[in-house]
């Protein structure tokens, strides 16, 4: 357990890195053009999910998202008595990374965000983006598990375009992100609505998944 913890915790904080980190990256190369900055943001994104899972999955599963490991524990692919270490180990992991990407900017540890991300749309975005991603993460566990990784990188970085959010799609991510006053910022008080929405999202997948590919009738793609 201590080591799938460890394991959450230097998976989440990466991911928190990489999110943060490409988004000033791409802030400060992009000369004020806004959808170069998110392409940046979306890529180097995408591409750290890929790594991340494919280095974690095999000793934690590589959730890195409350949501995820909710979902995984309702399954019963892990038990509930792991789901606390899980949890607090994605929520320090969260918050060093963010700290950790403004130290190599130079910027502040932690200073709260100024981003404003309110709004009917920008919730029904990260319910949206969240049941995707769920949805990705189940469906592809369940008929073709070694696609996870790259269905899990390609989503997120497809969702940062199609959603009016930005596809957050993370509670954990959402926390940290409110400490954080850069281009990947949120406001601390439009991040609990994004939470709301996020399990609400992963709950709707969860079932739907039950439901369109029940893990008994489930066939593994070669």
């Amino acid at each position: 357990m201590v080591r799938r913890a460890a394991s959450e915790a230097l998976g989440t904080a990466f991911l928190l890195m990489a999110i943060v980190g490409s988004g000033i990256m791409g802030e400060r190369l992009a000369a004020g053009n806004v959808a170069i900055a998110l392409l940046a943001n979306a890529i180097a994104t995408g591409a750290a999910l890929v790594a991340l899972i494919l280095t974690f999955g095999a000793i934690s599963g590589a959730h890195f998202n409350p949501a995820v490991t909710l979902a995984v524990a309702v399954e019963a692919r892990i038990s509930w008595r792991e789901v606390p270490a899980y949890l607090g180990a994605q929520i320090t992991g969260a918050f060093a990374g963010v700290g950790a990407a403004h130290l190599m900017f130079g910027l502040p540890l932690l200073f709260a965000s100024r981003h404003v991300r309110s709004g009917p749309a920008q919730l029904w975005s990260e319910f949206v983006a969240t049941f995707g991603l769920l949805f990705v993460i189940l469906g592809c566990s369940r008929l073709r598990p070694s696609a996870v990784p790259w269905a899990v990188g390609s989503y997120i970085t497809a969702a940062y375009w199609f959603t009016a959010s930005t596809s957050f799609a993370n509670p954990v991510v959402t926390a940290a992100r409110a400490v954080s006053d850069t281009f990947a910022g949120i406001r601390p008080t439009d991040a609990p609505g994004f939470v709301v929405a996020q399990f609400a999202g992963a709950a709707a997948a969860t079932l739907v998944a039950r439901w369109l590919v029940p893990a008994r009738e489930a066939r593994p793609h070669p």
